[in-house]
């Protein structure tokens, strides 16, 4: 990494100069990189998806695995478990149903903001030689490439993400439920979606039970939620036709009166979302898709490391 023909990363890792770049593996790298600028680590030094956990010393263990600074901490033994033995692998989950071709505010698509995400954590876990995978969902599970390593690997990963189009209806639920009964070994499991279903019935109940589903089966999860600037403030005061864009039906309304119900109905529906996903030992983020990818990401990146950290403590 650091090719010095490259500008600095840092000044591309804002949605709309990514959205203006052709490579999707130059964008992650770039986005990565400024990542690891970001935290004064070098790539090869374990910044980490899955970070590094302890566990207690037992008489048998090599002591060269003992964690020196967690005993000068903690008055305690502790033995590094390190990335050659909790080897990471990771299913990459992506709606690419009609609901995440939507842009108003921000200068992407929502589809386009989550392959951009979804390169970028596929770029990083290649730097950490961790196996990692694809899966795209509309109403039903449709492609899934199984978590491997190697540059060939990502190479097919991002051709197949720069091959997504927006299309089809979705029921997120649906396709996390057969995910969970496809899916073998304990795997981390990333989903990036705007968590938009067509069903009515499809409500953040129906979802956090899918996502318990593979919980259950022992796979952690982690849900990326992308949504448009617009669908957080809802600034249309003049509007009144409204078009689904998964059904194309079409709503004829008072302009504030549908702006009102509509910002109480997200907010309760992104709080239980939030609490759901908490009770159930599930990571959650939103994603404004205007927002700097080295913001949202390393944030991310940042809270699951202090996790860690704690737990660790």
């Amino acid at each position: 990494m650091g090719d010095p023909a490259l500008p600095e990363p840092t000044r591309y890792l804002k949605p709309e100069a990514l959205a203006r770049l052709k490579n999707l593996g130059l964008a992650a790298r770039l986005v990565v990189e400024g990542l690891f600028a970001g935290q004064h680590k070098s790539p090869n030094r374990g910044f980490s998806i899955e970070f590094a956990e302890h566990r207690q010393y037992t008489p048998g263990i090599d002591p060269r695995h003992i964690d020196w600074k967690v005993l000068a901490r903690r008055d305690k033994y502790y033995v590094k478990q390190y990335e050659e033995q909790t080897n990471l692998r990771c299913l990459l989950l992506l709606d690419a149903s009609a609901s995440m071709g939507y842009r108003d505010g921000g200068s992407m698509t929502k589809l386009e903001y989550a392959c951009f995400c979804a390169a970028s954590l596929a770029y990083l876990m290649q730097v950490q030689h961790d196996a990692f995978g694809l899966i795209t969902c509309r109403e039903r599970m449709e492609h899934y490439m199984p978590a491997r390593q190697g540059h060939g690997h990502l190479r097919m990963l991002l051709e197949r993400l720069e091959s997504l189009e927006p299309r089809g209806r979705t029921s997120l639920p649906r396709a996390l439920h057969e995910v969970a009964e496809r899916l073998g070994r304990r795997a981390l499991v990333v989903v990036l979606a705007d968590l938009f279903s067509t069903d009515e019935g499809d409500g953040a109940k129906a979802l956090i039970d899918a996502l318990s589903h593979l919980r259950h089966r022992k796979h952690e999860v982690v849900v990326l939620q992308m949504l448009d600037p617009s669908e957080l403030t809802f600034p249309f005061g003049d509007a009144t036709q409204i078009e689904d864009m998964e059904t194309n039906d079409v709503i004829t309304a008072d302009a504030e009166a549908v702006r009102r119900h509509y910002l109480e109905s997200l907010d309760a529906y992104l709080g239980a979302i939030r609490s759901g996903c908490l009770s159930r030992g599930i990571g959650y983020a939103l994603a404004d898709t205007s927002e700097p990818f080295d913001r949202f990401l390393g944030a991310y990146l940042g809270r699951r490391h202090r996790l860690a950290m704690s737990r660790s403590a």
